[in-house]
């Protein structure tokens, strides 16, 4: 009987990619159709809202900038890109591979319209930040209150 080293954290990857497949076949939304190609990975997000702007932070490790992709149609954030191997190593030499390469893919849909015009993406240190000033119409707009009578009530 040969014994097999208990790796907890291959463990945790696999049923991380199981529950990705199950949520992308419930809610294929959360990723675009491309997405769904054998091989492209999804990008973990992060989106805030402010008054003036939706905000994204993509963590892009082993991306460059030149590589990324994004978009803006409608209502619709689409970002994607390539990890590039560096150097290429014989199956046989490899120990540990635990880097992923490939392309990725994410697409989300944005909670308000925005100025896709306007938009502003910075990289720095495998993180893309990406601001989306709203449209004019999507912004909050605070409604005076007036205190007395109703204008009917006034008239008669």
């Amino acid at each position: 009987m040969a014994l097999t080293r208990w790796e907890p954290f291959r463990e945790l990857e696999t049923m991380r990619e199981q529950m990705d497949r199950l949520m992308e076949r419930f809610f294929p939304e959360f990723r675009g159709r491309e997405a769904l190609e054998a091989g492209t990975m999804s990008l973990p997000l992060d989106i805030w809202e402010t008054p003036e702007a939706i905000n994204i932070e993509a963590s892009v490790p082993g991306i460059r900038p030149e590589d990324l992709d994004i978009r803006v149609e409608g209502n619709v954030l689409t970002i994607r890109g390539e990890m590039k191997r560096e150097r290429e190593i014989k199956e046989e030499n490899i120990l540990r591979q635990e880097r992923r390469s490939g392309r990725c893919f994410r697409q989300v849909s944005l909670p308000a319209t925005v100025q896709a015009e306007k938009a502003e993406a910075r990289f720095e240190n495998g993180v893309v930040t990406i601001t989306l000033p709203k449209a004019e119409a999507a912004r909050p707009k605070q409604i005076p209150v007036r205190t007395g009578a109703r204008r009917e009530e006034r008239a008669a």
